[in-house]
């Protein structure tokens, strides 16, 4: 079972180690949790997912592309399966910062090579890649990575 605390522990550390962060964009955010706990800690959060019940919160009702007009100061994902690679991508191209917490591949890859790809993948396009650990059960790797540090 998921452990209950993890949107509460990644809104503490996204605000911890974003202090200048104001707007976030939250990739197949689920039913919005983690839009909710960054929302009580003060920022603007917008999420992305196809499920048509959600939470009160700002949601957007669509797959996140690259093409997403960027009007986030960062982009996350938690346990955002396939659209993981995405959030790097659009994180580099938009020169945002991003945090993502990987569950599982896109492409059947195990879970230490696919950490591992994620982190190469920001590094090959210009991005500071950095690995942290959240207090919590399950899958709790945490890839932060941004521009120029």
């Amino acid at each position: 079972m998921a452990d209950k605390r993890r949107f509460d522990l990644l809104a503490d550390l996204l605000v911890s180690r974003f202090p200048e962060t104001k707007r976030v964009f939250d990739v197949a955010g689920g039913m919005g949790k983690l839009n909710e706990a960054l929302v009580a800690r003060g920022r603007s959060c917008l999420t992305f997912d196809r499920r048509h019940k959600h939470l009160p919160v700002e949601y957007a009702l669509r797959d996140f592309t690259l093409d997403e007009p960027c009007t986030a100061d960062l982009v996350v994902g938690l346990h955002a399966d396939g659209a993981t690679r995405v959030i790097i991508e659009y994180a580099a191209k938009h020169s945002v910062p991003f945090a993502v917490v990987p569950c599982c591949s896109d492409n059947s890859m195990p879970y230490k090579p696919w950490m591992r790809h994620l982190a190469e993948l920001g590094t090959s396009l210009g991005l500071t890649v950095e690995e942290v650990e959240l207090p919590m059960e399950g899958r709790s790797r945490v890839l932060l990575g941004r521009r120029g540090t």
